[in-house]
């Protein structure tokens, strides 16, 4: 989403998660004037607070332990997903910083020289859904490479290719000029596309994550993140009900 006040979350929901009060009582907070954003007080239901933001009840800090942060990153190739790295590289996570205090972890990976849409967060339950191939999320990578592309390897990778013993199928591959293509994943092996395509002797110039699922990078500038939007939030956890009701009915789950 472009326009920044449709981002963050509800004051009333962060205060929730933060265990003040349910959701109802804390709009009651909000209307009576005690809670205050950034040193204004708040008093309309729709403000959202976007990380980092300070959020005061009665003049006392929200303690941000319980917040539950859902974050998008457009990371930018040469950085590593991961808590730490013992050869120095630069790491995903400090793009955070210093707006960010509480301990996040990606959700899935993107590989060193990858770009793109990434999902940070320190919910546990949202990180084993959004993370698991079989809740349904459909990844989408824009890919750029070096020589042209042969022209079977769109179908070939749909249909599935060998590597090493291990299948890497595409659920869907879209060839858009003779050095791009698009590619939907559905589970997501390590460096499945880039193997992929080396099967072939291509290389990989450029490989962009472009939406997961229902959340798109949009105009998200690289290096750039910003909170889910509850849209977004609703988006995702539909995606994920949807799954574990077809799995609960032995179908599996479809391309998006």
């Amino acid at each position: 989403m472009s326009d920044q006040a449709e981002r963050g979350t509800r004051v009333q929901v962060l205060l929730a998660h933060a265990g003040l009060a349910s959701r109802r009582a804390c709009e009651d907070i909000i209307l009576a004037g005690r809670v205050s954003l950034n040193g204004v007080t708040v008093t309309e239901l729709g403000t959202r607070a976007l990380p980092g933001d300070e959020v005061l009840v009665d003049g006392k800090t929200i303690s941000s332990e319980n917040r539950k942060l859902h974050l998008a990153l457009n990371k930018p190739p040469g950085y590593l997903c991961a808590s730490s790295d013992p050869y120095g590289r630069p790491l995903a996570v400090d793009l955070f910083k210093p707006s960010i205090s509480e301990r996040i972890y990606n959700v899935g990976r993107l590989d060193l020289e990858s770009c793109g849409l990434i999902f940070f967060t320190n919910d546990g339950d949202f990180a084993a859904k959004a993370g698991h191939p079989s809740f349904g999320l459909i990844k989408e990578y824009e890919v750029v490479t070096d020589v042209p592309l042969h022209p079977d390897f769109a179908q070939a990778f749909e249909a599935g290719l060998m590597d090493k013993g291990e299948l890497l199928k595409a659920e869907k591959a879209e060839q858009k000029g003779p050095h791009s293509l698009t590619v939907w994943l559905a589970e997501g092996k390590n460096r499945e596309i880039r193997r992929a395509l080396e099967l072939y002797r291509i290389r990989a110039k450029i490989l962009r994550r472009v939406a997961i699922g229902p959340v798109g990078l949009g105009d998200l500038a690289e290096g750039c993140w910003r909170a889910l939007s509850d849209d977004e939030i609703k988006a995702l956890t539909a995606v994920f009900t949807r799954s574990a009701h077809d799995h609960s009915h032995g179908r599996p789950g479809g391309y998006r």
